[in-house]
């Protein structure tokens, strides 16, 4: 069986947050959602499980991240093509998301990032020889 892996991810605005990942084409597991809580399927593996602010601290003693003034993870997600990496991004922009940078193509691997609302850093690549 393979691994899975769960971020969690605080978020200001649930139901918002949960719309953005939708608009990238993303769905949710109903059985673990609820007011507080969604969790994003991005793959058969990763899973992404977005948490109201509230239900996030009870999970750490730490305070939650102002991602306006500092950067609290930057996640980066395999993608199968080129125009998989810009139709991500361009649909997060579409969705209300930011981007600081512009497609960078090293040859070996093609990337780009997206910023979502809550201001989590998303790097999307195609590095073909990686899959």
């Amino acid at each position: 069986m393979s691994k899975q892996v769960y971020i969690n991810l605080p978020v200001a605005d649930l139901k918002k947050s949960v719309a953005f990942f939708y608009a990238l084409g993303f769905s949710d597991n109903p059985q673990m959602s609820d007011d507080s809580g969604a969790c994003i399927i991005i793959s058969d593996t990763i899973f992404v499980m977005l948490t109201t602010h509230t239900r996030f601290r009870s999970f750490t003693p730490k305070t939650v991240c102002d991602t306006s003034k500092a950067v609290e993870v930057l996640l980066n997600l395999s993608c199968e093509s080129r125009d998989e990496v810009d139709g991500l991004v361009a649909k997060a922009l579409a969705a209300g998301g930011s981007t600081y940078d512009k497609p960078e193509d090293l040859g070996f691997m093609y990337s780009h990032s997206f910023v979502d609302p809550d201001g989590h850093g998303w790097g999307l690549f195609y590095a073909p020889e990686m899959l």
